[in-house]
């Protein structure tokens, strides 16, 4: 399965690539995240559950950032196995470039499953995946442009607070 979009995000290339790179922002934007540690420079430990169609299971996995062009362009890669479920993996292509009112992120991404999952259907896994794919990045979008909260899930919108604090006193 592979898909390409663009957001427009309302703030600086800086901050965008800084928060791309952030673990407490990376953990509140994904989808069923329950765990995530680690560095860019060393990759990330995940624990993601999902539930795609009738299969629900608790995938554990390594997270990867190669390719990096600083402020400009990375690739993150990820791979989690589900047990019985089965095992996901795929990355995304992510660049950046600064625009009149911030920052057009796009990004390509490529996604794979395997096991149970594989038996449910492309046309089931292919709309999960883009369902995920676009819920990451528009949460990313609004703990990124620190926009009203209302509707923002509540990880999201505590990670927001914490996370832009942290920014402004560095």
């Amino acid at each position: 399965m592979q898909m390409n979009d663009t957001r427009d995000i309302k703030a600086d290339p800086a901050i965008v690539w800084a928060a791309l790179l952030d673990p407490e922002v990376l953990k509140a934007c994904i989808p069923g995240c329950q765990e995530m540690t680690g560095s860019p420079e060393e990759g990330f430990e995940a624990v993601v559950v999902q539930k795609v169609g009738p299969v629900k299971a608790t995938f554990k996995g390594a997270v990867s950032v190669s390719d990096i062009v600083p402020g400009e362009s990375c690739t993150i890669s990820g791979e989690g196995k589900g047990g019985a479920a089965g095992f996901a993996k795929g990355g995304a292509k992510v660049a950046l470039a600064p625009t009149a009112e911030g920052t057009q992120l796009s990004y390509e991404v490529e996604a794979h499953v395997g096991g149970k999952l594989a038996q449910l259907g492309s046309r089931l896994i292919d709309g999960f995946a883009r369902k995920m794919a676009d819920q990451f990045f528009e949460r990313f979008q609004n703990v990124v442009e620190g926009e009203d909260d209302t509707e923002a899930p509540p990880e999201v919108a505590e990670v927001k607070k914490s996370w832009l604090k942290r920014l402004v006193s560095s």
